[in-house]
């Protein structure tokens, strides 16, 4: 009872601290010159990783077992994942460290809100885990792929920002070329004049301006690229692993099995994304294009196919599917 008590507490900290992290966000949209709004974001970020931390650990000491054999245990565990995404480079304090805040902070708070709503109330108190789940494979083949959802997740993010500050320069350059061609000439000779006295400020504006837009494309895409690598490999991981799962509980290496195909599916878009990042004949664009089709592919994956409710995966009921 103690360590229940105990869990939900430090569930309910998190997600309250979560929530001032967002407002804070919110609230540095609007006031930029507040510094110290910044640094108590990425302490409430930190301290959202602990208190998640513990929740699972006490839920895994009480309950006998890593907590996740079933949606509202993956769930958290996927919420700490996208916590130690942002915990692990903030420790280790890279020179060209981006705010991964902006992307995890909002993706911790939505997956610890879908875990904690009504809709999963019944699923908070663990239960004897089923014949095919007791395996020393549960915490190599789960842990791996709810990991790799997270990175993957986070990595089609940076990707979905990167085409939007792209698309938005190539439809505010679109615009100001129809606008040229829709001029007539007196009008743009006294464009011209206005613009001859004050040529000075801002070809001392613009440059800055695109340099920084330019920075803020490259660092998306560096991040993309790093993190969804990694995801890359966790998914790797955990799709061999759990082929050899599989061959112990039911006899064969790969059944086919829905939850099975979509992964494959998510293994193959990755892969492709990895291959067109990586060629220097392609832009940046192409590469996030294929990542923004990732993340729709991944909740399909995670999520989408325990709908159905079938499948090797599918153990009697929606809210009995974890991985």
């Amino acid at each position: 009872m103690i360590f229940s008590t105990l869990e939900h507490i430090l569930i309910h900290i998190s997600f309250s601290v979560i929530s001032i992290v967002i407002t804070i966000h919110l609230i540095s949209l609007l006031i930029d010159e507040i510094v110290g709004l910044y640094y108590s974001s990425e302490k409430g970020m930190i301290a959202t990783f602990f208190c998640i931390t513990g929740s699972l650990f006490t839920r895994w000491i009480y309950w006998g077992h890593l907590p996740l054999s079933n949606l509202y245990e993956s769930l958290i565990f996927l919420s700490w994942s996208f916590s130690i995404i942002h915990t692990v480079p903030y420790f280790k304090k890279y020179k060209n460290y981006f705010h991964l805040n902006v992307i995890t902070a909002p993706s911790v708070i939505f997956t610890q809100g879908f875990a904690t709503s009504g809709l999963l109330t019944e699923m908070h108190q663990s239960e004897i885990l089923v014949p095919a789940l007791q395996s020393h494979w549960l915490m190599m083949h789960v842990s791996m792929m709810v990991l790799s959802y997270a990175a993957l997740l986070c990595g089609s993010l940076l990707s979905l920002a990167l085409l939007v500050i792209t698309f938005r320069k190539f439809i505010r350059i679109l615009s100001q070329s129809n606008n040229l061609v829709n001029e007539t000439f007196s009008w743009g000779k006294i464009q011209y004049v206005r613009e001859k006295k004050n040529l000075l400020p801002k070809t001392a504006f613009l440059p800055s301006r695109n340099y920084y837009r330019f920075q803020l494309v490259q660092q998306l895409d560096l991040w993309s690229y790093r993190i969804i690598s990694l995801g890359f490999i966790f998914l790797t991981i955990g799709i061999l692993s759990g082929a050899v799962w599989a061959n112990e509980a039911w006899g064969s290496y790969w059944n086919w099995d829905p939850k099975e195909t979509w992964a494959f599916i998510t293994w193959t878009i990755f892969s492709i994304y990895l291959h067109t990042r990586t060629n220097t004949n392609l832009e940046s664009v192409n590469s996030a294009i294929v990542a923004s089709m990732g993340f729709l592919i991944i909740w399909v994956c995670y999520f989408g196919v325990n709908l159905l409710g079938i499948g090797l995966h599918s153990y009697g009921s929606f809210p009995l599917t974890s991985n």
